[in-house]
C-alpha cells in the first residue's frame, strides 16, 4: 500500500520541544562562559606575577632584630629596602623585626611571628647573582627580649622554579651584631636558564646610608 504523500506528519510531542530549546539555551551558555574564561582575553595591563627563583632569608621567630636581604644582579645593580625593584628581581616584603608584624584586628594585637625577606627573579638575565645578609639594626618593642642586639642565626634557600622546583642553594650563617653583613650565596644563571658556579665567596654589597 503506497503511502500518501500528502498526509499531514503526526504532531511532536511539545514537551520534546521545550527539551530540545533548553538544550539549545544550555550549549549557548557554556559557550558563552568557555569565552569568558579564556586566557587570552584582550586585557591590556594584566601581567601575572612570575617567578624564575625564590630567594628566601629567615631568622628566629619573633626575633626582635633588622635584618635586611640584598641581592646583587648582573648589571651590578642590588635589589634592597631602598631599591625594591631592579632588573626584574623584586624585594616582595622588608621584615623589620618588631617592627612591622605587628596590626590590630578588631581591637586586638595580632603578631605575625615570621621573620622573613623574599626576592623574586622573574626572568631569566644571565649572569652572576650575589646574595647577602646585612644585620641592620634593632628596634626592640619588648626591651626585656634577651635577643635584641645579639648574634642571630640566618637562613638562606635558593629555588629555582621552572620548569620545576629544584632548591638550588641552601645555607646557614651568624651575623653577630648591628652593621654586619655577609654574603651567603653567589651563583651564575646561564642563557638557558641553568646555574652554574655557586659558592659563597665574599662580596661587599651594603652600601653607607
Amino acid at each position: 500500500m503506497r503511502k500518501n504523500r500528502f498526509a499531514r506528519e503526526p504532531e511532536v510531542d511539545p514537551f520534546y520541544d521545550m527539551l530540545f530549546n533548553m538544550l539549545i539555551a544550555f550549549v549557548f551558555c557554556f559557550i558563552i562562559a568557555l569565552l569568558a574564561m579564556n586566557p587570552k582575553a584582550t586585557k591590556t595591563g594584566d601581567i601575572p606575577a612570575k617567578a624564575e627563583f625564590i630567594i628566601t632569608l629567615s631568622w628566629p621567630d619573633m626575633d626582635p632584630n633588622d635584618l635586611d636581604l640584598w641581592v646583587q644582579g648582573p648589571s651590578g645593580e642590588s635589589a634592597w629596602f631602598r631599591n625594591r625593584e631592579v632588573d626584574l628581581m623584586f624585594l616582595d616584603r622588608d621584615d623589620r623585626g618588631n617592627s612591622n608584624n605587628t596590626i590590630m584586628v578588631n581591637g586586638r594585637k595580632v603578631v605575625n611571628p615570621l621573620r622573613q625577606e623574599v626576592v623574586t627573579i622573574r626572568s631569566i638575565v644571565p649572569g652572576e647573582y650575589v646574595v647577602n645578609a646585612h644585620y641592620y639594626e634593632t628596634k626592640d618593642i619588648d626591651s626585656s627580649d634577651p635577643r635584641a642586639g645579639q648574634p642571630v642565626e640566618v637562613n638562606l634557600s635558593i629555588v629555582k622554579v621552572n620548569p620545576k622546583a629544584e632548591v638550588v642553594f641552601y645555607g646557614q650563617a651568624t651575623l653577630e651584631g648591628r652593621g654586619k653583613e655577609a654574603t651567603l650565596a653567589r651563583f651564575t644563571v646561564t642563557p638557558e636558564g641553568g646555574v652554574d658556579n655557586v659558592n659563597t665567596i665574599p662580596k661587599t654589597l651594603v652600601k653607607s646610608f
